[in-house]
């Protein structure tokens, strides 16, 4: 518990706690499934390497995960799909996973090539940011159903962020607890290993104001959000804000306003 535990950016609200300071609290199974995901990542298996350079940053702003230290979602996604590793289910208006994310991959390349003569990952954050806005917003994206495409790429993005332990630190989650279990289970109480929050911020509703703002002000965006209900995740939410504000938020605090909150 003393030392500084790595959290994703190096920025987290609970001071002093690792979750990993728990791990002689978890069977064999459990411990080895977890400390697996902090090893070296293994070899590209699924994505090519020319796939490799659109989805990095494409992670990236999804999550926010903008300095380092960055849990390895490009990783886990890789290793999950080659081993065919879905939710177990697709919409019908979809192809499989695996080919929804080569032809994603792909489109969000071409229109990075047809908006800028660049590829993809040549582009500034922000000029990235406006094109991931625009499939969230959209309607049909190279012949995929925008918001399914959106949907794919943020279940992949937030599982395997959440399922790091650097991920845990930051949200001071204890981890899967097994076979120990949890007995304070109630608002506001805590195990004691567990610290408490020294930043409560919730950026959440300032995502909500800028939906609001959309939809009053009538812009196709907010037309479409009203007409299909709020969205959470947005990668414009963040960077629309006014400087200050935008500096204000801790790294942990717009990956939440990008990405939704987590459950």
């Amino acid at each position: 518990m003393g030392r500084t535990a790595p959290t994703p950016g190096g920025e987290g609200r609970f001071p002093g706690y690792d979750v990993l300071g728990q791990q002689e609290t978890w069977d064999a199974v459990t411990r080895g499934v977890v400390l697996g995901r902090l090893g070296p990542p293994p070899p590209l298996a699924f994505f090519s390497v020319g796939e490799e350079a659109v989805a990095r940053p494409l992670l990236d702003r999804l999550l926010a995960q903008d300095a380092e230290p960055k849990v390895p979602v490009f990783e886990l996604i890789d290793a999950r799909l080659v081993e065919r590793e879905t939710d177990g289910w697709r919409y019908d208006d979809m192809p499989e996973d695996a080919e929804a994310w080569r032809r994603s991959l792909a489109a969000l390349d071409e229109d990075a090539r047809a908006q800028t003569d660049d590829r993809f990952c040549d582009l500034d954050p922000d000029r990235q940011r406006d094109l991931l806005e625009a499939v969230r917003t959209g309607d049909r994206w190279h012949g995929l159903p925008a918001a399914r495409v959106w949907s794919l790429w943020m279940r992949y993005a937030c599982a395997a962020f959440y399922s790091h332990p650097w991920a845990w630190n930051e949200i001071g989650y204890g981890g899967p607890a097994y076979p120990r279990g949890y007995k304070a289970m109630g608002l506001d109480m805590r195990e004691p290993w567990e610290v408490p929050d020294v930043d409560g911020r919730d950026p959440v509703p300032w995502a909500e104001r800028v939906e609001k703002a959309r939809n009053k002000h009538g812009s196709p965006e907010g037309r479409r959000t009203a007409e299909r209900g709020p969205t959470t995740g947005g990668v414009g939410s963040a960077s629309e804000q006014p400087p200050a504000k935008r500096q204000a938020l801790s790294p942990e605090g717009r990956r939440t306003a990008e990405r939704g909150h987590p459950t």
